[in-house]
């Protein structure tokens, strides 16, 4: 499929309304672009991606074969005046350092500051719609004054005028195969008096198990997976399908599992290794692609899963393609496809403001 060339004619209809083509379709700029995941989203609802960026080489390689050109540079170096006049910016500023999983650096790491780079180009630009996308810990993150991050955030575009929304959204609510709680922030011109309304959870259904989504054609590509390392790869065998490192006999577990077993409650009855059974929802999908950290071991084959059935778990379709040629690449995408935005579930926020916002102005 060419994203590019998406029918415009009706962007989706169900038994309730119909959302039509705006008689000009919304441009967009996506900062913090990674490999495509909300651009894909937006294009899929028929926007028009008109600047992407993304200082991300592994991303870089991927957006460009899937969606078209990418600005490699890094965002501090790029003037105002360089990038084009726009209707609505996203943005995926880089989250590792609000990530529940991760060293909760926050405000201190100056990745955590770099959505002051979204800010300045909202204020030279005017954008009628942003969206932004971060991991739920930025909720709790705070900044060196005690402030809370987020509304830090919520302030600064209330004072450039846009009226804000956030909410934590399960992408699985939204027919994504995978548990993966997300921030969503979305905030429209305050000049035209109207205010985001999130959209209800869906019912969930058959398709968004992992028995569903490892379901796969031989032909589709993308299917190597990454060798599990030596430790883990003694373990794995061990776990039933469902189960989790509790399956491990004690005298196979190396020194420092071993502790946190004798220990269970100091640690908080950690559940590493978890293998998600057929008939389940997938946990989260992480860039790290680590089995201990999260569910990323086939439900009966002894190997994590491959880059196409990750993929699948974020929501990316069969011909959105990877690069797998050596093991760096392999990794890379691993990396690249956790950090992504579930396309499905940008979708159905996409939709949602052509309906709300663009069907109605």
């Amino acid at each position: 499929m060419n994203y590019n060339q998406l029918s415009m004619d009706l962007f989706f209809e169900d038994k309730t309304r119909i959302v039509r083509k705006p008689q000009n379709t919304p441009r967009v700029i996506s900062l913090f672009s990674g490999c495509g995941g909300l651009d894909l989203g937006f294009k899929q609802s028929g926007y028009k991606i008109v600047y992407a960026n993304d200082f991300d080489k592994d991303a870089q390689r991927v957006y460009r074969e899937n969606l078209g050109e990418i600005d490699d540079r890094d965002i501090l170096t790029i003037d105002n005046d360089e990038f084009p006049e726009c209707d609505i910016l996203i943005a995926g500023f880089p989250c590792q350092p609000f990530s529940t999983a991760g060293s909760r650096l926050g405000v201190d790491d100056e990745r955590g500051n770099l959505y002051l780079e979204c800010l300045r180009v909202i204020n030279a630009k005017r954008p009628k719609v942003v969206v932004f996308e971060n991991v739920r810990g930025i909720l709790s993150v705070k900044n060196q004054d005690g402030s809370k991050l987020i509304d830090t955030i919520r302030e600064s575009l209330e004072e450039l005028n846009y009226n804000v929304e956030i909410k934590l959204l399960n992408a699985s609510d939204y027919g994504v195969p995978q548990n993966r709680y997300r921030v969503f922030i979305v905030a429209f011109d305050s000049k035209y008096d109207k205010r985001f309304v999130f959209p209800s959870p869906m019912r969930k259904n058959e398709s968004q198990t992992v028995g569903a989504v490892i379901n796969i054609p031989e032909e589709v590509p993308n299917q190597v997976s990454w060798d599990l390392s030596p430790q883990s790869a003694s373990m794995v065998p061990f776990i039933t399908e469902g189960g989790s490192w509790k399956d491990i006999p004690y005298e196979h577990l190396p020194k420092r599992l071993k502790k946190i077993r004798d220990n269970m409650k100091k640690y908080r009855s950690p559940n590493f290794y978890r293998r998600f059974a057929r008939h389940e929802i997938n946990g989260t999908i992480t860039a790290s692609a680590q089995p201990e950290n999260c569910g990323i071991i086939h439900p009966i084959e002894n190997r994590r899963y491959t880059i196409r059935e990750v993929a699948r778990f974020q929501s990316f379709p069969d011909d959105f393609i990877f690069f797998d040629d050596t093991s760096s690449d392999i990794v890379g995408m691993y990396k690249v496809i956790g950090n992504a935005v579930p396309p499905k579930l940008a979708k159905v926020i996409a939709d949602e403001i052509l309906y709300q916002f663009w069907n109605h102005i």
